[in-house]
């Protein structure tokens, strides 16, 4: 590593000094947006499923098939996008993402056969795995670092909304209309038309920019960006920040990979990368796996012990509707006890509710317990979305961000399978305990290996994960 120019510092320090105000927020609604109607899209497939279902004859083959394309199409699109995010920009893989799933949905929903409706839900599903993996990262290099837990988080929680939709949109739409399930898909292609206002208004990540050397197109970048917090306030800048940490002056001089594709992520693997790749992707496959494990396969189990209330509106709607108070929580919980010790604490809680779940003596226990699992795994899934583009360096965040999202796909792929087929040898609470173990996993990855984030800049936390230096003492701290 070598250290970084005065000029390059300087510009960092600069982003790092600004109030949050309106123009972070406009940010905030922009990326999330994105997520509410990524959010909507995951979910929908589960409700318009039985609709297809019957319409194409299909068998129960087909249908696993069909429920499982957008993870199938997630898990592609999240590592494309993490390699083209730092090789072409955030923001250009950003839109053509929207652009992506959005042409899919309408295909989707005016598909004359299975073999076409499962193709184009898989590319829509690329779409959608491309655009999560990449808002994060690409938004974080924009906020201060005393506000990127929560911003991060708050971003995540539009995931929530966009569940909450796809209810609504699969019980007053889908049941009542013959071809409901079309119209809810061409719906779930409305966010093209944010195209527009992204491609006027979004600016590129600074730190990519300087990361590739467009030190002009930075500068320029920032300088709207003061300018528009400075008329949003109505008052003069802050001063500058103390000059930068030894440490984060080389930070970002890590040198990336040689290569791209396979190279670049197995550069995630080398050195002192290689422990935090190991701890997000851990936690990635850990969550993803309980996740479809606690919310997909499981409550069929809970049906054939007599408690059908999973199969109702009301319990899907409640489930949904914890996930915002879940995902808000954990964002500003990370500020105060940073985000390694938010995923361990709110992954427990995640057990504890499953265990809750698994002993449920009637619907009401069973209800409570499963909100509160939703609560305790969706606000996880808030800290992860901060944390795990903030160990990586500049050079390889979308990547890093992306290969671990696709690694946590296959959790989600890998779930029902192994549940299903570890029911009939273990038992009804013995895949509870399965499931469990696996989240327990993560606790403790996130817990023996991950770094402290919590009002640390995304430089002077490269330099301590790409093995520059120890975490340099004072300068983080002054600005927690």
């Amino acid at each position: 590593m070598t250290e970084a120019p005065a000029e390059q510092r300087e510009l960092l320090a600069r982003v790092e000094r600004l109030p949050m105000s309106r123009p972070h927020l406009r940010l905030l609604f922009q990326g999330g947006l994105g997520y509410t109607f990524d959010g909507m899209d995951g979910a929908v497939i589960a409700f318009i499923l039985p609709s297809a279902a019957a319409v194409f004859a299909l068998s129960g083959r087909e249908q696993g098939l069909l429920a499982s394309s957008t993870l199938m199409g997630f898990l592609v699109g999240a590592l494309a996008a993490g390699l083209l995010g730092d090789r072409i920009g955030r923001r250009r893989v950003m839109m053509y993402a929207l652009v992506l799933y959005a042409s899919a949905s309408v295909v989707a929903a005016f598909a004359p056969n299975w073999p076409v409706l499962f193709a184009f839900r898989v590319i829509a599903g690329i779409g959608t795995g491309a655009e999560s993996a990449i808002i994060a990262p690409f938004l974080s290099e924009f906020v201060p670092s005393r506000f990127r837990g929560r911003f991060i988080g708050s971003l995540a929680g539009f995931f929530a909304f966009g569940f909450v939709f796809a209810a609504l949109l699969g019980y007053f739409l889908v049941p009542p209309l013959a071809n409901g399930w079309r119209i809810v898909q061409l719906i779930t292609a409305l966010p093209i038309v944010m195209v527009l206002w992204w491609r006027r208004s979004l600016p590129e990540s600074p730190r990519y920019l300087l990361a590739k050397g467009r030190v002009e197109e930075a500068e320029a970048v920032v300088g709207r960006l003061e300018e528009q917090v400075r008329r949003a306030t109505g008052r003069p800048l802050p001063e500058t920040l103390p000059e930068i940490s030894a440490t984060e002056r080389t930070a970002e001089r890590v040198a990336g990979p040689a290569g791209q594709g396979l190279a670049a992520v197995l550069w995630l693997w080398r050195g002192a990368m290689a422990r935090q790749t190991a701890t997000t992707w851990t936690l990635w496959f850990s969550i993803t796996f309980a996740y479809y494990g606690f919310f997909t396969f499981i409550p069929s189990l809970l049906i054939l012990q007599g408690l059908t209330i999973t199969k109702s509106f009301g319990y899907s709607i409640a489930i949904y509707l914890a996930q915002i108070p879940g995902y808000y929580s954990a964002a500003f919980v990370s500020e105060r006890l940073d985000r390694k010790w938010t995923i361990g604490a709110y992954l427990s809680g995640g057990a504890l509710s499953a265990f809750g779940l698994a002993t449920a003596a009637g619907n009401t226990q069973l209800l409570v317990f499963g909100i509160l699992l939703s609560f305790f795994m969706n606000g996880t899934y808030a800290c992860l979305y901060s944390y795990t583009p903030e160990v990586y360096p500049t050079a390889v965040r979308a990547t890093g961000m992306g290969a671990a999202s696709a690694f946590g796909r296959v959790g989600g792929i890998l779930s029902p399978l192994i549940i299903g087929s570890a029911y009939t040898s273990l038992g009804f609470f013995g895949v509870f305990a399965l499931t469990c173990a696996v989240l327990a996993v993560g606790v403790l990855a996130v817990l023996t290996l991950g770094v402290s984030t919590k009002g640390r800049t995304l430089e002077d936390i490269t330099a301590e994960t790409a093995g520059a230096a120890p975490r340099a003492r004072g300068a983080s701290e002054t600005r927690s």
